[in-house]
């Protein structure tokens, strides 16, 4: 079968489409014949993880396609079936954190930039029928990722003020999304106008660059709730502007991973900091159940053809996308 593998080079230069091994379900496990998959920063992430002396990897970690070929002792689950598929391996139940061992797919396991993956049973759903297959390929982990930090740490609720400082990454779009359709008012932030703009055609009450002077544009005003996916160059003016006893949330570091903090201004202002990392499988069927109940869709930025993958990792590294990066196969 065809894919997109990472071998003998190091970053983007190890990347090239080759013939790999077709494979078989064990007990327990499914084939997916993938229609379309998604690109996310993590597939990034891990072409620095994976080192050009590992065996050929292949990445990816969003899909959706049709189950083709099931393994012994699978039920609910048989050939002809459309799924989408969640990259979470090993985390079933809803917990305060993953447990040991819990992997996500495209490292160390095969991923999904290919025409078949292989995966536990457990790891398919249904794909939503209000979603097409390029909506459905660039879902799973962005969306997942969204729902834990809004819903399950954050504990979003009705007439909350919800800040999301970079909207632009898939999971931003997802954030902004779901914080509206569970009845919250929320602002953005972004260096694009662009951007901005499209945030507000999604449902923001307010988008305003992130270069600007953050307390003129609140305007004294303060959130209940921030959800953090910049990092450093983000972190303390979001936290300026919570409310004394309010939440962030925090789950990347695209720009910088190390942040001074103020203890005394953090105590005194009786904040609560959470970390969030994907979601759990219990998390994973609520959010579906979610975006089904209120018919939210992935915002699209572009599709490639799985070939031009280098286009697509491009248009990622330099953060031109808005929404979700797809690919077809």
């Amino acid at each position: 079968m065809k894919a997109v593998v990472h071998a003998d080079k190091a970053g983007l230069f190890g990347l090239a489409v080759r013939d790999m091994e077709e494979l078989q379900p064990k007990a327990g496990e499914v084939r997916v014949k993938l229609k379309t998959a998604g690109l996310n920063h993590r597939d990034l992430f891990v072409l620095v993880r994976h080192k050009p002396t590992d065996p050929p990897l292949i990445i990816g970690s969003d899909g959706a396609g049709v189950v083709d070929a099931v393994g012994e002792g699978v039920t609910g689950v048989k050939a002809g079936d459309k799924v989408v598929i969640n990259p979470g391996l090993g985390w079933k139940d809803k917990t305060d954190a993953p447990p040991q061992g819990f992997e996500i797919l495209g490292l160390p396991f095969h991923g999904t930039f290919a025409e078949q993956v292989v995966i536990p049973a457990e790891n398919v759903a249904p794909k939503p029928e209000h979603l097409s297959w390029e909506e459905a390929g660039v879902l799973s982990l962005a969306a997942l990722t969204a729902y834990r930090a809004l819903f399950t740490q954050g504990q979003v609720r009705e007439g909350m003020k919800v800040l999301i400082p970079g909207i632009g990454s898939g999971v931003a779009t997802f954030l902004l999304q779901f914080a509206k359709a569970a009845g919250a008012t929320v602002y953005v932030t972004s260096r694009s106008v662009e951007k901005c703009q499209k945030a507000l055609e999604l449902g923001a009450d307010k988008a305003f660059d992130s270069n600007a002077d953050w307390e003129k544009e609140f305007g004294g005003e303060k959130v209940d709730l921030v959800i953090e996916c910049v990092g450093a160059a983000t972190f303390n003016k979001s936290l300026q502007q919570l409310r004394p006893g309010g939440t962030i949330v925090t789950f990347g570091a695209s720009a910088g991973d190390v942040v001074e903090l103020n203890l005394r201004d953090f105590f005194y202002g009786q904040f609560r900091l959470y970390g969030s990392t994907m979601g759990s499988g219990e998390e994973y069927k609520e959010m579906l159940e979610f975006i089904e109940k209120h018919q939210i869709k992935p915002v699209i930025d572009r599709i490639y053809p799985l070939e031009q993958f280098q286009e697509a990792f491009n248009r990622m590294e330099n953060a031109q996308q808005l929404g979700k990066i797809g690919f077809t196969i």
